[in-house]
């Protein structure tokens, strides 16, 4: 097939055509177990019949409206949003990007709002992601993603994940907010310990500081709880949501308290498409899937057998030394003889009939619906099994 998009990404050799639940068939037939979810985005799997129902239900009702009005799709979700979290306003958005692009420009105007506009340095952590804009790439700690797009914004300091005393020293009456992914995702699924997000939330108090949580991929059930904040007790200022908030269907959510909500005064910030009627019937009828009881003891019993799993797999053939995570996000963190080589493991994966993900060079990320079953589980490891039996031996060929 003729490749008519701009060359920023790297198109693996296949090309999916329909899915269903935890499976995906490519142009040539070929069927694969989906264990990427999308990057944490098809919460429940693939055409999940409610969603196609409340989908079609919208579209033939009617599709956008503008921002002049607001809609009873967009009510819905946000009444949910904010009666099942912290927050008591809700912007929609179409996308993690821009929610965090919201939440880090609220942050600066509440500060300036109310203690001046000296208050205004950013505080985020190394090898942190938070988008491809100019303001969240120069945020998330990667200059990889950022350095060739300089000048960047200025005010943002960066400190090291899960070190309380950098934060210490890092923070000042000049920050206006501290962001933190509660699981940083793209950096090899690292968990923010409980004593960092409880002495980020303290120092946020001290110095008068919005704490920012970007739930973009731990939110809507990825991790066991509805948002992985809960985890850890400690209560944002502001979080963003947005991946699995549509299950495929672009949205993006920024949730606040009405206190902070209130220096976003009409015009100071907007979006075209945010608060889609399409997007939020979607979001609202997955809301209602993900959030049950039943559905999030499910995210954890099969987290805990998809980590059991993986952990035997690794001690079986040597080529993982830890396997972590919450939930269903998980991340297999390579021994040390293998690594840097994430992505050989992932293509030759996906040539088994497997789909899954790395996170940094050196792990491999596991992010499937939260309605996976036990056999798809099974099937998939058996997958992953035959790639690194066959990866193991051209490695031991070409050593």
């Amino acid at each position: 097939m003729q490749n008519y998009i701009t060359p920023n990404f790297s198109f693996a050799p296949v090309i999916p055509e329909r899915a269903s639940g935890s499976r995906v068939w490519d142009t040539e037939g070929r069927e694969y177990i989906d264990l990427a979810g999308g990057i944490a985005v098809n919460a429940l799997g693939h055409c999940h019949p409610d969603l196609v129902e409340a989908l079609t239900q919208q579209a033939h009702k009617m599709w956008h409206i503008s921002n002049i009005y607001t809609t009873r799709a967009a009510q819905e979700l946000a009444q949910k949003l904010v009666e099942h979290t912290f927050a008591e306003k809700v912007f929609f958005c179409n996308s993690g990007a821009e929610a965090n692009e919201a939440a880090l420009k609220l942050a600066r105007k509440y500060a300036r709002d109310h203690y001046g506009a000296e208050k205004n340095e950013i505080i985020a952590c190394v090898n942190a992601f938070h988008g491809r804009t100019l303001f969240t790439v120069s945020v998330g700690g990667q200059p990889k993603y950022s350095q060739d797009f300089a000048p960047l914004p200025a005010g943002i300091n960066h400190v090291p994940f899960n070190d309380v005393a950098a934060l210490e020293t890092a923070i000042s009456d000049k920050t206006c907010a501290v962001i933190i992914e509660p699981v940083q995702g793209e950096s090899g699924v690292l968990p923010a310990a409980v004593e960092y997000l409880q002495a980020a939330r303290s120092l946020c108090d001290k110095y008068n500081a919005c704490l920012i949580f970007d739930e973009v991929q731990t939110g809507m059930g990825r991790t066991g709880k509805l948002f992985a904040y809960e985890h850890s007790g400690v209560l944002p200022d502001i979080m963003t949501s947005a991946k699995a908030l549509g299950c495929g269907f672009p949205i993006g959510a920024m949730l606040t308290t009405e206190k902070i909500a209130s220096s976003f005064g009409p015009g100071s910030h907007g979006t075209t498409f945010g608060g889609n009627p399409l997007a939020c019937a979607v979001g609202s009828r997955a809301f209602d899937i993900i959030n049950t009881p039943q559905t999030l003891a499910h995210v954890n019993g099969q987290g805990a057998k998809l980590k059991q799993m993986l952990t035997a797999l690794g001690a079986e053939t040597g080529v993982f030394q830890t396997v972590r995570g919450e939930g269903l996000l998980i991340g297999c963190v390579l021994a040390d003889d293998y690594a840097g080589k994430a992505s050989e493991i992932t293509a030759l994966a996906l040539a088994h009939g497997l789909m899954i993900l790395v996170a940094g060079s050196n792990v491999v990320r596991l992010a499937p619906s939260l309605l996976i079953t036990d056999e798809e589980i099974e099937e998939g490891v058996s997958k992953l099994r035959s790639a690194l039996q066959e990866w193991l031996q051209v490695c031991g060929k070409n050593g």
